[in-house]
């Protein structure tokens, strides 16, 4: 409920603190007093559209804050965790209003948006007369409080996930059958292509081994060339080891005449045909190393080849030509198992829609009785309300092939004024005094069920006899039993079933007037209710008749 509203420096009030209680709370005082501005303030507190003239003369800035005192499960407590709003306890929303016509959003203390004000407005309050903003007028509001009143939200939901489940089947078969279209149109391309994948059967990696491969056989080829040279000329016809070993052989032969001459000699030429074996050793080995098979580096680079130039042909990277023949033989797969699965998913789709539709006959048929029921319990409130020869109407149509997340029905309410006039839309046919009296049964019908846990009514009484005012009292002092309501009224029969009593008025001098507002007690209410009986001059018998309207009230 509202539990506090505080403004400062809105039209003609300076600085004023209400504090609201449970019941009906209702507001008085003469015309002129200010209470237009205060449903002004409360409206702007709950997301209305700003306006600099709001701004008291002089004053850079007018300011509203109103706090809420609501339960821990109440939707708004949702609303502030998704828009990370901290709540540990009351709901306060404040709103700064520039003189410039710049505004400023708080919540909880937090800068917001006014739409998510706005959007929490809607959650905890509705006002209902010159200033409705929301409430029962919204045809688009209707199928859903029709809901709440038959007390089948739970059918809502499970309408809404067969709904959800309807449509992803209806998703899945659309995208199974677009696959399978795509496949088709690909089919000879993909036949083809996995073919000639398969029997290149490339593998993760391989582009690198045949590169590195090459790469090695190329350089080995290209070093044999020089060590083949190397052993021409160590092992050939014209190798100088034959002609080294000869000479040394003769020198031999003479060293024993000249040994202090040859010796040296022959040494040296012994150690040299050691060392030129040796080299010799040496080269023989390395050219059976770099043996290679020039075939197999032909196959190698073939196969290099090949790899590569399927790349090319279908745009990806060498490595990925696996994965792209296994992707292309998965789709040959839905290809030839698509039919089967396409009619699967048919059948699956078919059982999602008539789950859908059995569900939301069912729905149909329990707002059919609710629609009824409603109407025959704002029909009992009419009469008293001196609107006993019109008529409330639950129009609803519905659709089996205008299905939609909430059902196949629309809602709306209708009335008729008078017996023999064409029914139509309630905002389009009522009146002003009469959509008044309509929005009060409707709301009185409804109870606290599809409510806002705090009613405003703005002048509901306006223009309706002493009867009509009583029977309006007394239905918003029943609303107040079960949600918190708070109302403008000239009516003292209204006034005289007040749990709480506040008189607007204003005060100062001819340079400078404020408007306030304080809260009654009951001599001061038996006064002001006697002021609004006999006018500006209030007499014993107005007085008399104050008393005997309040305690009428607590009988």
């Amino acid at each position: 409920m509202l539990s506090r509203l505080s403004i400062r420096d809105i039209v003609l009030i300076e600085r004023l603190d209400i504090d609201f209680a449970e019941g009906l709370s209702v507001l008085t005082g003469e015309t002129g007093a200010g209470k237009s501005i205060l449903l002004d303030s409360l409206s702007l507190a709950l997301g209305a559209r700003g306006d600099a003239s709001l701004v008291r003369h002089g004053a850079g800035q007018g300011q509203v804050t109103a706090v809420f005192d609501v339960p821990a499960n109440h939707p708004v407590r949702s609303l502030l965790a998704d828009n990370a709003i901290e709540d540990d306890g009351d709901v306060i929303l404040r709103r700064v209003q520039a003189a410039d016509g710049r505004t400023r959003v708080f919540v909880n203390d937090q800068p917001a948006s006014v739409a998510l004000m706005r959007d929490l407005g809607r959650s905890l309050v509705e006002i209902h007369g010159q200033h409705d903003e929301r409430a029962l007028v919204d045809p688009r509001a209707h199928r859903d409080l029709l809901d709440s009143f038959g007390g089948h939200l739970g059918e809502v939901r499970n309408c809404a996930a067969a709904w959800s489940r309807w449509r992803e089947a209806e998703q899945a078969l659309a995208r199974h059958r677009a696959k399978v279209d795509e496949a088709a149109r690909e089919a000879d391309y993909l036949r083809a292509s996995v073919a000639e994948l398969s029997r290149l059967d490339p593998q993760p990696g391989e582009e690198t081994d045949l590169a590195e491969m090459r790469a090695s056989m190329m350089r080995v080829e290209k070093i044999a060339t020089e060590i083949q040279d190397a052993q021409d000329v160590l092992s050939g016809q014209n190798s100088p080891l034959p002609q080294i070993a000869s000479l040394m052989r003769r020198l031999q032969r003479k060293a024993a005449e000249a040994p202090d001459l040859l010796e040296g000699v022959v040494k040296s030429l012994d150690e040299a045909l050691i060392h030129l074996d040796a080299a010799q050793s040496g080269v023989d080995a390395a050219l059976r190393a770099t043996e290679y098979d020039p075939q197999r580096l032909e196959k190698a680079e073939e196969r290099l080849f090949a790899l590569r130039a399927a790349a090319r042909k279908h745009s990806v990277q060498v490595d990925d030509l696996a994965a792209l023949r296994d992707a292309m033989s998965a789709d040959l797969a839905d290809l030839d198992a698509g039919e089967e699965r396409l009619r699967g998913l048919e059948d699956q789709a078919r059982a999602a829609r008539k789950a859908y539709d059995d569900i939301a006959a069912r729905l149909s048929v329990l707002r059919q009785a609710a629609a009824s029921a409603l109407e025959q319990a704002v029909m009992a409130e009419l009469p008293a309300l001196k609107l006993e020869r019109a008529a409330f109407i639950v129009e609803q149509s519905s659709d089996a092939d205008e299905r939609g997340e909430e059902g196949i029905d629309q809602v709306e309410f209708w009335v008729r004024t008078n017996p023999g006039t064409r029914a139509g839309p309630m905002m389009k046919v009522a009146s002003g005094g009469e959509l008044s009296r309509f929005l009060l049964a409707l709301k009185v019908a409804l109870a606290d069920r599809g409510s806002a846990p705090t009613l405003v009514f703005d002048e509901i009484d306006s223009g309706v006899g002493g009867a009509v005012s009583d029977a309006i009292g007394q239905r918003l002092a029943r609303l107040a039993g079960r949600v918190q309501v708070l109302t403008v009224t000239h009516a003292p029969q209204v006034a005289a079933r007040a749990t709480t009593h506040f008189l607007i008025a204003k005060s100062g001098g001819s340079d400078r007037v404020t408007t306030g507002v304080r809260e009654m007690d009951r001599p001061a209410r038996q006064e002001e209710i006697a002021r609004m009986l006999a006018g500006e001059t209030i007499t014993e018998e107005a007085r008399a008749a104050a008393a005997r309207l309040m305690a009428a009230s607590v009988s």
